[in-house]
């Protein structure tokens, strides 16, 4: 209409939770697909079960709170929770073992503390690492990539597996599970071989794990597809790689016979999926701009840090939770100024 004032806000950014959280669903599909083509159907299996006990334990606890349970579902913030989950967990995880990781995650590091905005934890790395910690064999059981393996699972054998534990007639598990690149990589170098001797296994890619390096390829795509969305800003995805990378490098250069080239921290194991997926999840990690690159830089060193020198290989989890415990004071003291107002003179 002609004189018409139009007043603020003129975003046009998705700003409902189920629109953000569906947008971030179809961002995780190219890199799903490529999880269960080279880990086979137990990482579709781990998804359905993961997002059923979610559900369940969200409506649950919402019901024990008094509040109404349907709003919260239809969020989609817990199914999320448990897509990322699922994905982070080795293909062979026992339901129950499943169950207990859903239950922690939404039960206590997110219900617990008020629910969706409220809580100081990433619920789903809260909910791996609490099975990490718990049952480190079962978490470190992984399948070798399809291209690798002796003995390929099929979608009956998956579900033998998850539900009782039972590898297919013949088989034991040292025959259908393998360390992971990332764990391949420590114990080697644990054991004094230098990296030119290890990467001549044929587990090696390019630059990481075979299989490993496709699928972080692909998830790489789905975030910038949440770039392209303006689902989430760069700041937090960028800095962290570049974190990561830099730290590695910065040790390669040093030696490059006890550390490896900086493209096998991203490309082996969750850097990927953490940079662009976990680590930019709103409410745990920083607000504002400056906040978010100490945040995402911060979280990379960690994961090169925990990698080198810690006790668990994939440190994406253990380094998001510890950046999550310091973003309030990080956006704290990364205030931007009022437009208008001078520094302060106390």
């Amino acid at each position: 209409m002609a004189g018409a004032v139009l007043s603020s806000p003129f975003g046009v950014l998705p700003n409902r939770v189920d629109q953000v959280m569906l947008q971030v669903v179809l961002a995780l599909i190219p890199g799903t697909v490529a999880v269960i083509w080279f880990f086979g159907w137990g990482v579709a299996i781990n998804m359905v079960l993961a997002s059923l006990f979610a559900l369940a334990t969200e409506a649950s606890a919402l019901w024990l709170r008094g509040r109404p349970a349907l709003p919260a579902l239809r969020d989609l913030s817990a199914l999320v929770t448990a897509l990322l989950f699922a994905l982070a967990v080795p293909p062979t995880l026992p339901w129950w073992l499943t169950l207990l990781g859903m239950v922690f995650a939404i039960g206590v590091a997110k219900q617990l503390f008020g629910g969706l905005g409220y809580n100081p934890f990433n619920p789903a790395m809260a909910g791996y690492v609490f099975l990490l910690i718990s049952y480190p064999l079962a978490m470190t059981s992984w399948l070798p990539p399809q291209m690798l393996a002796e003995h390929s699972l099929g979608f009956a054998d998956s579900v033998r597996l998850i539900f009782t534990g039972l590898p297919p007639e013949g088989l034991d598990w040292d025959a259908i599970t393998m360390a992971t690149p990332l764990d391949q990589m420590r114990t080697q170098l644990d054991q004094n071989r230098m990296i030119e001797e290890i990467r001549t296994s044929p587990l090696w890619g390019d630059f990481g794990g075979r299989g490993w390096e496709w699928v972080g390829n692909w998830f790489l795509l789905g975030g910038l597809f949440l770039l392209w969305r303006r689902v989430i800003s760069w700041h937090i995805p960028v800095s962290m790689l570049l974190g990561l990378l830099f730290t590695a490098g910065f040790f390669w250069s040093l030696d490059p016979q006890t550390h490896p080239f900086p493209a096998f921290h991203m490309f082996s194991g969750g850097a990927i999926l953490g940079a662009f997926f976990i680590a930019t999840d709103p409410v745990t990690s920083c607000a504002t701009p400056k906040g978010q690159l100490i945040f995402g830089a911060s979280v990379g060193v960690l994961v090169f840090i925990i990698r080198s020198w810690g006790g668990y290989p994939d440190a994406v989890a253990f380094s998001v939770l510890l950046m999550n415990i310091a973003a309030p004071t990080i956006d704290y003291y990364t205030q931007p100024r009022v437009f208008g107002h001078g520094k302060s003179s106390e």
